[in-house]
C-alpha cells in the first residue's frame, strides 16, 4: 500500500488565500501530510516547491462513486413520468453487475477526476456493500477495502461514510430486491463499522463516519442506536424529493427535517444532505444546530430535484458544502457555479447568495470549504493543524490572465472551465501536474476495461 503522505514538503507560494484573506510571498511549511507553519512575506529559501497563487483544497462532502459508470446513461426523453424514482430503478439494474474489481476501479475514475477538478477529499456515502445476490463477502468489509484503495491509488483524501440501509420505506417497510446489495441490521453493522477501521488502517489521515441512509431506510429506534455508535460525522439524505416530503407526512405528521429534530439530537457531527424541500422553520433549526446542509447542485439539477433555499439559511446563518453526488459530472468549480446560478433564476437576480463585502467567488470558495471540512472530520484552509492540501491557479489560462484576488477565483468559478488549475497537492504529495493526474493513463485504461465488461 502506498505512503500517500509527504514526509515533510515546504511550499513558497507568490500570492496564497489565507483563512483571513490574501496574502504574498508565503511559505506553508507541512510535515507528514500535514501544514505546520504559515508565515508571509518572506523569501524562498532552498528546497520550497516554488508556486504561482494557491488556495486551500475543496472537500467534496457527498459521493457515491460506482454512480459515475452511469453517467450519461439515463437521459432517455419521453418517458412518461420520469422522475428521480424511475432514475433509481435504472440504477438499481446497473449495478448488479458491479464486481468489487470493477467497483475500485471505477471509484479510482471517479477520484482521480476530483482532484483534476479541485477536489481533495470525499465523503463516500458507501452503501454497495455486499455481492450481486445480497450475500455478504467474506470479508465484511471488501467493498469498503475497495474504496480505500481508489482512495490511496488516486491520492485523494477520504472520509468513508458506510451506510446503514434496512427498509424500503417509512415506518420500517420491507426493503426491495433492488436494495439487497445495502442491506443490514444492526448487529450486521455494527460490525461493517469494525471492519471498515481495518479497511482504513493503511489510507492516510482518512477518517471514518457513518450515514443512516434515509428516513426511509431506517426507523427510529435503528436512527438512534446509529447515533449512538457513529464514530465521527454523521451524513444522511433528507427531504430531497416532495414525494418523499409527503410520505414523510403521512407516516409522521412531520416533514423530514422537522421529524429528525424533534426526535434526534443534530448537532455540529451531522450533514444534511439536499434538504431540498424545508419550510422556514426547519431552515431556522438546520442553522441554528450547526449541522451542514450538502448541497449537489449537478446532481440535483440532473434529477429535477428543485432548489434549496440558500439566501435564506446564509441570512440564518446556515453552514453548508458542496459534493459531487451521482457524479454525473466532477467538476468542483461548477457546483459552486451552479449553486450560485440556481439561486439567480430563482431570485432574478446577480450575486444573490454572498452577503458582503467579499466577492461572490470567494465567499462561496471558502464558507463550502469550511462547511465540507467539519463533516469530513478535518480542519479547514491554509492553516497550520490542516492537511496540506494545495490548488495551485494556473493564472496563464485566458479565464485568469492579468486577474489578482479574489478575481482570480471568481474568474476560475465563474469564467473558465478546463485547465484552471496547474497542480493540486493532496497531503503534501502533487497528485496533479500540468493539470492532469500523474496516474491518469493506468487508472482510465482499468475504467475502460471494468465498463467494456459490465456494458457488454
Amino acid at each position: 500500500m502506498p505512503d500517500n503522505a509527504s514526509k515533510s514538503v515546504h511550499f513558497h507560494a507568490a500570492h496564497a488565500l489565507l483563512p483571513d484573506g490574501w496574502a504574498q510571498d508565503v511559505r506553508i511549511e507541512s510535515a507528514d501530510g500535514r501544514i505546520t507553519a504559515v508565515t508571509t512575506g518572506v523569501t524562498r529559501e532552498a528546497g520550497d516547491q516554488a508556486l504561482g497563487v494557491v488556495v486551500a483544497g475543496l472537500g467534496n462532502l457527498h459521493s457515491h462513486a460506482f454512480q459515475r459508470a452511469m453517467a450519461g446513461l439515463t437521459e432517455v426523453g419521453g418517458r412518461s413520468g420520469d422522475s428521480f424514482w424511475s432514475w433509481r430503478e435504472l440504477m438499481y439494474r446497473f449495478l448488479d453487475r458491479i464486481t468489487p474489481d470493477d467497483f475500485q476501479a471505477i471509484a479510482a475514475q471517479a477520484y482521480m477526476e476530483m482532484l483534476e477538478s479541485g477536489f481533495t477529499r470525499v465523503g463516500e456515502f458507501h452503501y454497495l456493500h455486499h455481492a450481486a445476490d445480497g450475500s455478504r463477502y467474506a470479508d465484511h468489509a471488501e467493498m469498503a477495502g475497495r474504496v480505500a484503495a481508489a482512495a490511496n491509488e488516486s491520492g485523494l483524501g477520504l472520509t468513508l461514510l458506510p451506510v446503514f440501509y434496512a427498509h424500503s420505506d417509512f415506518g420500517g417497510a420491507a426493503p426491495t430486491h433492488g436494495q439487497r446489495r445495502f442491506l443490514h441490521d444492526i448487529d450486521g453493522f455494527a460490525s461493517l463499522l469494525d471492519g471498515c477501521r481495518s479497511a482504513l488502517s493503511n489510507t492516510p489521515d482518512a477518517v471514518l463516519g457513518l450515514a443512516p441512509h434515509s428516513l426511509r431506510a431506517c426507523t427510529p429506534q435503528e436512527l438512534q442506536a446509529l447515533a449512538a455508535m457513529a464514530p465521527g460525522p454523521i451524513h444522511i439524505h433528507i427531504a430531497e424529493q416532495t414525494r418523499e416530503v409527503d410520505a414523510c407526512l403521512a407516516w409522521s405528521g412531520q416533514r423530514p427535517v422537522e421529524w429528525l429534530y424533534a426526535n434526534v439530537d443534530v448537532d455540529a457531527r451531522w450533514c444534511l444532505v439536499h434538504a431540498t424541500h424545508v419550510t422556514a422553520q426547519e431552515v431556522k433549526s438546520m442553522a441554528d444546530s450547526g449541522a451542514v446542509v450538502g448541497l449537489c447542485p449537478i446532481t440535483e439539477a440532473n434529477l429535477g430535484d428543485g432548489v434549496f433555499p440558500m439566501r435564506e439559511f446564509v441570512a440564518a446563518g446556515g453552514r453548508f458544502g458542496v459534493g459531487s453526488d451521482s457524479n454525473v459530472l466532477i467538476d468542483a468549480a461548477e457546483e459552486l457555479r451552479l449553486l450560485e446560478y440556481g439561486q439567480r433564476l430563482t431570485l432574478q437576480g446577480r450575486n444573490v447568495i454572498s452577503p458582503g463585502p467579499l466577492s461572490s467567488g470567494r465567499w462561496l470558495y471558502q464558507q463550502a470549504g469550511e462547511g465540507a471540512a467539519q463533516v469530513l472530520g478535518v480542519a479547514a484552509g491554509l492553516a497550520v493543524g490542516a492537511p496540506a492540501d494545495l490548488l495551485e491557479l494556473d493564472t496563464d489560462h485566458p479565464s485568469l490572465h492579468g486577474r489578482q484576488g479574489d478575481a482570480l477565483l471568481d474568474s476560475w468559478l465563474f469564467a473558465a472551465r478546463n485547465g484552471a488549475l496547474r497542480s493540486v497537492w493532496r497531503n503534501g504529495r502533487e497528485w496533479v501536474r500540468a493539470g492532469r493526474h500523474v496516474n491518469r493513463e493506468a487508472i482510465t485504461m482499468r475504467y475502460r476495461a471494468a465498463l467494456s465488461r459490465i456494458l457488454a
